[in-house]
């Protein structure tokens, strides 16, 4: 049924506008993850942007239900909109959504006002584009930028209400996309346009029908080969690049994204970094993926850190494929730390950052294993309170079509022995088996230091004092972290062992690893150590022994 027409914007409209992009997005997912060649052919930019949009509608739909009666004011539903698209950004496309969103969002929400008319929507729509571009470290001219900008230039020369203003935008975003492959050479020849910029042309589309109340015709744009590229388009950027994607929200102030910026660019590329107000959401493609996540540390606070490692060959290919071939096998963890999730992408792992009191959710982890795009995932939760979270998980992307083992890790410790003998050639019960086998073979501990006083398994414990759990139970009390390690290190060592691995975090004394280290070569000749830096992870010292 079409809905009433209307010349404005109001809070009905955003929560109308989010709604139908969501659903339009979700018909057109797999056709703009086929077209998605740039600036990575990973096949993945219409799940991201609907993954955004969902964020963003779930936000809008919260804030409606906090109203019994009436509804939110058309500032606060626009603002949920842009700051749910915000923290679920994913993607390169969908970071850059984001910032448009919260673009508009800066203009329309400025005065206290009820509902907006068509001179302010044009305001708005050019301040979108000009913030996405300047979100972008270096802009390229045949893709979702250019698709925005378009659709602004084509909105100031609209006059009248929203409708006419909003549907020439979505005019001129139509040419623009159609144009991509001609301005963009890896679009010329695969033969598509820029599937970014398709994606922004549906959310403009689902825009028309919110103020409008009439639907636009859904076109797909099923390429265009042998279109007649600029001389003076550019290339693929970046033959054979950077192997992983990074994404983390960052809790900083202005000053420090400023170096932040600066130092990722000079670490990858496809850098894009949206927000303010002292939260942003950071993307960029990098070889060292630890390192850039260091460097948000530096700057603030990262959380809900992603990182991907590209199927090799897939990235900035340029080659005619536009789609990813899912690869064969792959391996998802959860890991407590910055630090060790670097190490994990390093290993070739899909990660999933716990932080303490933030476990994933089920949705979160399914989405990883999506995102890891294989035929058969390896998942490790690395926690025994992620089991039931991590079965579900398995449960939900295994009725896709895809295998997944579920190995009952219990410590990051044990997941790295498991990732140490994987190998994606064997078969993948084999592999299973193996990897089971290397994790079930390593005893685990972790010092953490106690909140209040409370009955334990070694005893009663005071605040301030420093737990040493084995296996999951206390099984050590001492005044101190370095000294209750070395008891607890013993007592793993008595049952024997190979292998010490100590995954330091940021909270532990400068000098526990080195003490460790020398206390295995002094005691126990036949034993080697591996010290790895954890970040700011939950425990101050991992210990595992196999």
């Amino acid at each position: 049924m079409a809905q009433v027409p209307q010349t404005f914007l109001d809070a009905l409209a955003v929560r109308t506008w989010s709604g139908l992009a969501l659903r339009s997005l979700g018909r057109a997912r797999e056709e703009i993850d086929a077209i998605n060649v740039y600036p990575v052919a990973d096949g993945d930019t219409g799940t991201n942007l609907y993954l955004t949009v969902e964020s963003a509608t779930a936000a809008v739909e919260a804030v409606f239900a906090g109203y019994e009666q009436g509804g939110p004011s058309f500032a606060d539903a626009l603002r949920a909109m842009a700051h749910g698209a915000l923290i679920g950004a994913r993607g390169n496309s969908g970071t850059i959504l984001a910032q448009l969103l919260r673009g508009m969002a800066q203009v329309l929400t400025a005065g206290d006002v009820s509902h907006v008319d068509g001179v302010l929507l044009r305001t708005a729509l050019r301040r979108a584009a000009d913030a996405a571009r300047e979100a972008v470290a270096h802009p390229v001219e045949g893709t979702v930028l250019t698709v925005a900008s378009a659709a602004a230039d084509a909105a100031d020369g609209a006059e009248g209400d929203c409708g006419t203003v909003v549907l020439a935008a979505y005019e001129g975003a139509r040419a623009a996309l159609a144009a991509t492959p001609r301005q963009l050479a890896v679009l010329g020849r695969a033969g598509v346009v820029d599937a970014g910029g398709r994606g922004l042309v549906t959310v403009l589309a689902s825009l028309v029908e919110a103020v409008t109340g009439e639907a636009v015709p859904e076109e797909t744009y099923t390429g265009a080969a042998g279109a007649e590229v600029c001389p003076d388009a550019p290339e693929h950027v970046g033959e054979g690049g950077p192997a992983y994607e990074v994404i983390y929200l960052l809790e900083a102030d202005d000053a420090a994204v400023a170096r932040l910026r600066e130092r990722l660019d000079a670490l990858g590329d496809s850098l894009v970094v949206v927000g303010g107000d002292g939260l942003w959401n950071v993307h960029v493609h990098v070889d060292d993926a630890g390192a850039a996540v260091e460097a948000g540390v530096e700057a603030g606070r990262p959380y809900r850190i992603r990182i991907t490692h590209f199927a090799v060959g897939d990235v900035h290919t340029g080659g005619e494929r536009p789609r990813r071939e899912p690869a064969q096998r792959a391996v998802v963890a959860v890991v407590p730390g910055e630090g060790l999730a670097g190490l994990y992408a390093e290993a070739g792992a899909t990660t999933v950052l716990a932080r303490p009191g933030e476990p994933p959710a089920s949705g979160e982890l399914a989405q990883a294993l999506r995102r890891a795009h294989a035929r058969e995932v390896v998942l490790l939760p690395n926690d025994p309170e992620l089991r039931h979270t991590a079965a579900a998980a398995a449960e939900q992307v295994r009725a896709e079509g895809v295998r997944v083992a579920l190995i009952p890790t219990r410590s990051a410790v044990q997941g790295i022995a498991a990732l140490a003998v994987h190998e994606p050639e064997r078969r993948f019960d084999e592999d299973v088996v193996q990897m089971t086998s290397a994790a079930g073979a390593t005893r685990y501990a972790e010092l953490l230091v106690a909140e209040r006083q409370s009955w334990t398994t070694a005893g009663i414990c005071q605040a301030g004092d420093v737990l040493g759990l084995i296996d999951g139970d206390v099984a050590v009390i001492g005044p101190d972290l370095t000294g209750t390690a070395e008891t607890v290190l013993d007592r793993m060592l008595q049952a024997g062992g190979e292998l010490v691995t100590l995954v330091v975090g940021d909270d532990a004394p400068e000098a526990v690893a080195d003490r460790l280290e020398a206390r295995v070569r002094e005691s126990y000749l036949a034993v080697d150590t591996v010290v790895y830096r954890g970040g700011r992870q939950g425990a101050p010292l991992l210990i595992g022994v196999e």
